[in-house]
């Protein structure tokens, strides 16, 4: 008998969901893909809170902004997938000798797990004198700014949009606040990159601004971020 070489009947390899009663097809969708991805299974194996780790690793591997010794902060950051790579980047727990022992700073607006070699605060980034709030727990300046933040989605692809990049150029201005010169700003946008009037003000304020997308960013994902490095200061903008 002829074995059967055309593929039909070999078993799919790929974990299927089955449709529970009172779950969306969308929920069964997300559920199937996050067990397929090769990126939530590294991420437990290895220890972090998300996926979203391995963003930020493939961008600092790219533009190394994280080095030991700098002051870091990370807005909106839960779960903490990103402080875990900032600390082990800038050496905040001082485990590799002879280096620089950097600084992460955590803010979110709802509570978030202890990180370690992390400092963990509950704050609105938006809220009048944050700023103030983050130096005084730095000592000083930032070196770093991240921001991986979303807006709560609306179902609406234009509000979506117009929410992802209101949030992003506040961040950005957030950023402009508590940098230090040469400092770096990190954060998500949509696929076109940082837009228009925010494109515009980050090249006025910064030596290089990229846009990129990360391999560890899912290939159906309109997200990418945005990498500014060489924070020009409080020098005059034109």
């Amino acid at each position: 008998m002829a074995k059967n070489t055309s593929g039909r009947g070999r078993r799919d390899l790929r974990t299927k969901v089955r449709t529970a009663r009172g779950r969306k097809l969308s929920s069964t969708r997300w559920l199937e893909r996050q067990l397929n991805d090769p990126y939530v299974k590294r991420a437990k194996d290895e220890g972090y809170r998300g996926r979203a780790a391995y963003k930020i690793l493939e961008l600092d591997d790219k533009y190394g902004f994280l080095v030991p010794g700098a002051r870091v902060v990370d807005l909106g950051c839960a779960p903490g997938g990103w402080c875990q790579v900032a600390v082990q980047r800038v050496n905040a727990l001082g485990e590799t000798p002879g280096k620089p022992v950097g600084r992460v700073l955590g803010i979110d607006l709802q509570a978030v797990e202890p990180i370690a070699g992390a400092e963990i605060h509950r704050l609105d980034f938006l809220d009048p004198g944050a700023d103030d709030a983050v130096k005084s727990w730095l000592d000083g300046p930032a070196d770093v700014v991240l921001s991986d933040m979303a807006a709560a989605s609306s179902g609406h692809k234009q509000t979506d949009h117009l929410r992802i990049i209101a949030l992003c150029e506040a961040a950005a201005e957030f950023a402009f606040d508590v940098l230090a010169p040469g400092g770096a700003f990190v954060a998500k946008v949509l696929a076109g990159g940082a837009e228009g009037a925010l494109q515009q003000q980050l090249k006025q304020r910064f030596a290089r601004v990229a846009n990129v997308k990360p391999p560890a960013s899912r290939a159906d994902s309109s997200e990418k971020f945005v990498v500014a490095t060489g924070f020009r200061g409080a020098e005059k903008v034109g």
